[in-house]
């Protein structure tokens, strides 16, 4: 869909290219394939449309002399302009997310050249932005006689629903929140995408896989996931093994050297296929989406049974593991703390369960005694590999731990020795993150259920890097796909993997609408909600409101002292169970109730 023209160096910049660990696959032979055209049916998301206009808030010259376009805000879409100008006169439009040393920084768009050009026909006023592209952008260079009044930022994406909202007393926790949606408008763009800048722009599984949940909140995303499940499953079965692309549609990649030829079996990645179906009937009550995906999700932990073998222990030479653990080297992102092997098993484990209770749900008894079989002997294995005590792991990670804990992969009188450990881990860094891709997600969960809200809120509200709230500190606007993906002299981090609209690390507003509000879902579907709020972190008020399947759902506290106030919102023909701080669960019914209690 990129129409711009592809550039290893771009002038202008004051961020030079460095070279590439990475090599790219080349495309085979082009043959023909049959194909029925029955096949082709109808979408099921909405379209792609520009829902928004943004003006500028600054219009500059750079150091450079070139006119710099600050839009205020990063996001996707692309330019409009009108001018009036000779014929044959060229305007020049190129884009970034960032500035460096007052002058777009290119290098990490890498092959991008992210430029748009118009020749103008010299017939009076002329109104023009391009059909076929978008970019990822905050900052535009403007080349060529155009008048500051007319240059807007049009703002694109699937035109999903937006459903969930959330807000608090801390304004830097509101703005992560705005950050996680606006990274998900610019991504869910035809296909769930990783970034929407640079040569990429790819539907990667792995990102979508732990960002599900928190998408399915802010927007009604059923259709629009169907449809890419769909596809993703198409993908999978070109494969005899049943094993999923990283990305789908699937593509040649950029893959980072040491990564095997051939379709990859990929933990966390090919996870996808089973968690985001099970999350989807969670959030829809969409039973539907399990039975049409089963195959899908069956073929996967089939294909990782095979990999791991009798010993059940998923060991395999390449992994992207916890992808981005902060404490990897630019140059190699996929050096976490974290071992590829604990990582891969314990999402084998995890898997294998959600399979082995759809196919409970779905009615195929021997399958789910077969699964859930398979998914006991894999805890088990997890446990005799990695744990070398009660509730202690060989891997002193955060990772390793927040993933035991919320897989459930110890024994039930094992969890509050884990959590204190994590807790630790968590301490001893300064409260800083030490997780990557598939930690960060479940990092708050695994410290709540197991008694460390405060700790699990300082790592929340830490503002030194790496943390959530570090980019909200130097002016962030969406979600970065490093922790430090700009560095606090305000320079470009070096590495590849560096863009500055990556919504992965964003999972976390999950947590915020689940435990901070306390608006989750108690059965498939809310057709029971649970609200549950755990105020926390000095915050005095929080709120969260969701148009659930049943109607509209609310859930709002403030807190005064040791005073909580509880008011909420409960839709038509549906209930609620309410779990507050030092209280007995107690079942109220639909419509609005308010409670106060002492914590």
């Amino acid at each position: 869909m990129d129409s711009t023209r592809a550039s290893t160096t771009t002038p202008g910049t004051s961020c030079p290219a460095g070279r590439s660990r990475f090599r790219r696959l080349r495309l085979g032979t082009l043959r023909s394939v049959p194909h029925a055209p029955a096949l082709l049916v109808a979408p099921t998301g909405p379209p792609v449309r520009c829902t928004e206009e943004i003006a500028p808030v600054e219009i500059s010259e750079s150091p450079s002399g070139r006119v710099i376009v600050d839009f205020g805000q990063n996001l996707v879409g692309r330019l409009r302009i009108g001018v009036t100008g000779e014929r044959g006169s060229e305007i020049t439009l190129r884009h970034a997310e960032v500035l460096q040393d007052g002058e777009l920084c290119t290098r990490p768009l890498r092959g991008a050249a992210a430029t748009d050009r118009y020749v103008l026909r010299g017939e009076g006023r002329e109104t023009w932005e391009p059909r076929f592209t978008f970019h990822g952008f905050r900052y535009a260079e403007v080349t060529g006689d155009v008048r500051p009044d007319e240059i807007v930022a049009r703002v694109c994406h699937t035109d999903l629903r937006r459903t969930g909202r959330f807000a608090c007393s801390d304004e830097l926790l509101n703005r992560l929140h705005d950050n996680v949606v606006w990274s998900m408008r610019g991504n869910f763009l035809d296909v769930p995408t990783d970034c929407p800048q640079r040569d990429e722009r790819l539907g990667w599984t792995g990102d979508l896989q732990v960002f599900a949940p928190t998408a399915a909140f802010l927007h009604d995303v059923r259709g629009f996931l169907v449809s890419w499940l769909r596809d993703l499953a198409a993908d999978q079965f070109d494969d005899e093994r049943g094993i999923p692309p990283v990305a789908s549609p699937d593509i040649p990649l950029r893959l980072p050297e040491g990564a095997p030829e051939g379709r990859m079996p990929m933990t966390g990645w090919g996870d996808a296929t089973v968690i985001v179906p099970w999350v989807l009937h969670e959030r829809y009550g969409d039973r539907g989406v399990l039975a049409e995906q089963y195959p899908s999700m069956r073929a996967w932990i089939d294909a990782v049974d095979e990999i791991a073998g009798p010993g059940r222990i998923w060991r395999q030479p390449f992994q992207f593991g916890d992808w981005l653990d902060p404490n990897a080297p630019p140059e190699n992102p996929g050096q976490a703390m974290t071992s590829p092997e604990l990582v891969a098993t314990a999402y084998f484990a995890h898997s294998t369960r959600l399979l082995a209770r759809t196919a409970g749900l779905l009615g195929r008894t021997a399958d789910a005694e077969r699964y859930g079989t398979l998914a006991e002997e894999v805890r088990r294995a997890f446990c005799d590999e990695f744990r070398t005590g009660p509730g202690t792991l060989s891997e002193r990670t955060q990772a390793a731990y927040a993933l035991a804990l919320h897989f459930d992969l110890l024994d039930a009188e094992e969890r509050d020795i884990a959590g204190a450990h994590l807790a630790e881990l968590v301490r001893a860094g300064g409260h800083r993150i030490g997780t990557g891709f598939l930690g960060t997600p479940v990092i708050c969960d695994a410290l709540t259920s197991t008694g460390h809200l405060d700790t699990a809120y300082e790592l929340l509200q830490q503002r030194e890097s790496p943390s959530w709230l570090h980019p909200v500190t130097m002016g962030a606007t969406t979600v970065w796909e490093r922790w430090d993906s700009m560095l606090p002299d305000g320079t470009v981090n070096p590495g590849e993997m560096t863009s500055f609209n990556h919504y992965a690390l964003g999972a976390v507003a999950d947590w915020l609408q689940r435990t901070v509000a306390g608006l989750a879902p108690g059965s498939p579907g809310y057709r029971r909600l649970r609200i549950a709020p755990r105020p926390g972190g000095g915050l005095t008020w929080a709120h969260a409101a969701l148009d659930t399947p049943y109607g509209h759902a609310e859930v709002g506290w403030t807190r005064d002292g040791d005073q909580l106030t509880v008011t909420v919102e409960i839709p038509p023909g549906t209930r609620a169970v309410v779990d507050l701080p030092g209280s007995s669960p107690y079942e109220i019914g639909s419509g609005r109730h308010e409670t106060t209690t002492s914590i």
